[in-house]
């Protein structure tokens, strides 16, 4: 079995995750003097629809960093206005998926994780629902409510919030939260196309966008016919757009059981088998690596959150400054070489006085890769 130092590991990752092409636009004069290896992932030229197909599904509870997320992983020249037209579009959807939380998804990818993840999580949301006074009567009623309000066009969350209070159905206290998201688990609600910046709801499951099929057939093998083929074959993405990666990652990252993983990575065609740090992990056949240079990722990223064990990118002190306090809130990260060195943040711009981005080196670097990042930084186009 091929073993991969940490080094290597991090840079394979890289080109899974289609960040090693992104680090071509980035203004970084020595990433752009590698070897270009995205093509190896299938990232070069990917539309948003089609980097979100590849990852199967992205971190969204954070809709503007999951914004920022897809487009630095699509082809040059991406803009979130481009990643949101998705959204409209029908071909990108938002929706609670594993874990409790929620997560960009294709529509048709979305119906394969819940089909997998839904029946367990829609068990915890009920209990979340119960702990705040809701019963069966009360849940009956406002998806009755949902499903009138969202019949005619896609509804804002605000409007939805007051049409269940004038129906008796109180929100707050998270009632509202937790509704949405035992509703959205059987299939009747997810986040959709945009009014501005804010995200609309949309009754689910959506009728068939032609372009949506039209991706369907191009990039799902035709003989995935069933339930367990489908998972099966959207493990395998998970792989090969994170890897090297390990059955335990992809167990927590579903949230399923790690015999069920196992059992369906060992059905995988195209995997290969090989050791980081004394720990067997996954990599595609043709998986290769590069020399990268500086990345910048946003917050609630899939290079930290696709993986329980983060060690092999993130140092204790790193992975402190990331989630301070451990409080399930993950900055934007910076990163040298796939190694995390840092977090950065561009601060919203109030009026006509110029804002300054904060940076904060965590990992020794030299005063040369600083300035990389600093230069990195200042040309961020989505701000």
């Amino acid at each position: 079995m091929l073993e991969l130092t940490r080094s290597e590991a991090r840079r394979m990752r890289l080109v899974a995750h289609g960040l090693d092409r992104a680090s071509r636009t980035s203004g970084d004069a020595s990433a752009a003097a590698g070897v270009i290896a995205g093509d190896a992932a299938g990232a070069a030229g990917c539309t948003p629809v089609e980097v979100v197909h590849r990852m199967v599904a992205m971190q969204g509870q954070d809709l503007p960093q999951v914004l920022r997320a897809i487009a630095i992983r699509s082809a040059p020249g991406t803009t979130l206005a481009d990643v949101r037209a998705a959204f409209d579009r029908g071909e990108l959807v938002r929706s609670w998926a594993m874990r409790g939380t929620l997560f960009v998804s294709t529509p048709q990818d979305l119906a394969v994780l819940h089909a997998a993840v839904a029946p367990r999580m829609r068990r915890q949301e009920w209990r979340m629902c119960t702990d705040r006074d809701i019963d069966e009567a009360i849940a009956a009623r406002a998806a009755q409510v949902l499903v009138e309000h969202l019949a005619d066009r896609p509804r804002s969350r605000p409007s939805l919030l007051a049409v269940w209070e004038s129906a008796g159905v109180e929100t707050g206290g998270g009632r509202g939260y937790h509704l949405l998201a035992l509703l959205a688990y059987d299939e009747l609600v997810r986040f959709g196309p945009f009014d501005g910046e804010a995200q609309l709801l949309v009754g689910g499951p959506p009728a068939a966008v032609s372009g949506a099929e039209r991706l369907v057939d191009e990039l799902v093998d035709a003989e995935l016919v069933d339930a367990e083929a489908a998972f099966d074959d959207a493990l395998r993405r998970f792989v090969l757009a994170r890897g090297p990666v390990s059955a335990d990652d992809a167990a927590w990252w579903l949230g399923l059981p790690k015999t069920l993983v196992r059992a369906s990575l060992a059905r995988a065609r195209g995997l290969n088998r090989v050791l980081v740090g004394g720990t067997e992990m996954l990599i595609g056949e043709d998986a290769s690596g590069s020399s990268s240079g500086v990345h910048l990722v946003p917050g609630f990223d899939e290079w930290i959150l696709g993986y329980r064990d983060r060690s092999i990118t993130a140092g204790p002190a790193m992975t402190q400054a990331l989630v301070p306090g451990n409080n399930g809130v993950f900055k934007p990260a910076v990163l040298i070489d796939g190694r995390t060195v840092g977090t950065w943040r561009w601060p919203p711009q109030r009026g006509t006085r110029p804002v300054e981005p904060v940076l904060q080196i965590v990992e020794d670097v030299t005063a040369s890769t600083r300035a990389r990042i600093e230069r990195a930084l200042a040309r961020w186009p989505h701000r």
